[in-house]
């Protein structure tokens, strides 16, 4: 999806569980309300936990991507 731009992009290729989804967190509560983090993973658990968890903080997952490997999430704080 090309068309949303992110203000931060968290690239965490090579984590395990459940570093992706704390790494996550941890950078969505240092952004402003309204920005959008981008986040790359790799890890397959990725693409439930991350989702998951960010809706249960309160933050909005605007779109997931996965290209081969690659899992690409946009979430607004």
């Amino acid at each position: 999806m090309g068309n949303i731009i992110s203000d931060y992009m968290l690239d965490i290729k090579g984590e395990t569980c459940p570093y992706p989804v704390l790494k996550t967190l941890e950078a969505l509560e240092n952004l402003q309300k309204g920005e959008i983090l981008e986040v790359i993973s790799d890890c397959t658990q990725s693409i439930n936990n991350i989702p998951t968890d960010a809706k249960n903080h309160g933050y909005e997952v605007l779109c997931i991507e996965q290209d081969g490997p690659d899992i690409r999430f946009f979430i607004r704080k």
